[in-house]
């Protein structure tokens, strides 16, 4: 596949009030100063999503089980938010220095399964979607049926990476986008043919946009705009790395 020079716009939608279940972000993107026109990649925060579809918990509520005290009292963690992120995983995967590694029944992996309290009202914790790509799914026809345009539509939230500091924006769900560009059988520079390079698109361009934004910037919506995607309804599944191919489980 050839690329062409572009020049990306990456546009942060300030959203000033908190976001509460029910109400369409949909109606926030269409609404933004930017506009929204053909080929804009809107790139949104899990936490608005999670907020707007009732994905939280008051952290009173939550009976620790016995397993979840053992783990807190070993790591000294709250009870009840181990027993959350317990609820959340489809398996532990590692224990160390106070962080929980999960593989979520979504399939991803990461800490404390995305159970989170930034960001929240205090005494709350945000869990991930149930289904990120059914998010992002319903969320990019909203903005189609208003608009009239073509966009593609990714869910984003912030993850560690093995081996590295710091962490960055990936994507947890996906639609209207092929999220891995794969150039199997193109050529390098010097002519050689290529065989494993396949580059992820899709988590590239949400660490794109989170550049312009902070924790504290209220952006949960960013507009990612002049870069020419493959469209494609897309699942997030496709970014997954298939146990066989796996060399750190």
């Amino acid at each position: 596949m050839s690329v062409r020079a572009v020049t990306l716009e990456v546009i942060p939608v300030h959203v000033k009030h908190e976001i509460v279940k029910g109400e369409s972000i949909g109606e926030l993107v269409c609404k933004s100063g930017a506009g929204i026109l053909d080929g804009d990649v809107i790139i949104v925060s899990q936490k608005i999503v999670s907020k707007q579809e009732g994905a939280r918990i008051k952290l009173d509520s939550v009976i620790p089980s016995q397993l979840a005290v053992g783990v807190a009292s070993e790591y000294e963690k709250d009870p009840r938010l181990v027993e959350v992120v317990l609820s959340e995983s489809a398996r532990i995967l590692r224990i160390s220095n106070g962080v929980i590694i999960t593989e979520t029944k979504h399939g991803i992996v990461c800490a404390n399964a995305g159970v989170d309290a930034s960001n929240v009202s205090d005494g709350y914790l945000t869990m991930l979607p149930r289904d990120p790509d059914s998010s992002a799914e319903r969320l990019c026809r909203t903005i189609q049926e208003k608009t009239g345009r073509r966009v593609a539509v990714i869910i984003s939230d912030t993850f560690g990476r093995p081996f590295r500091m710091g962490q960055t924006d990936c994507a947890i769900g996906i639609h209207g986008i092929v999220p891995i560009l794969d150039y199997t059988g193109e050529s390098d520079a010097f002519g050689r043919d290529l065989s494993i390079t396949a580059t992820a698109i899709a988590d590239e361009l949400c660490a794109a946009a989170d550049l312009v934004r902070t924790k504290s910037s209220r952006t949960p919506i960013v507009i990612i705009r002049n870069y020419r995607f493959l469209p494609a309804a897309g699942k997030i599944g496709s970014m997954r790395r298939p146990p066989s191919q796996d060399l750190f489980r």
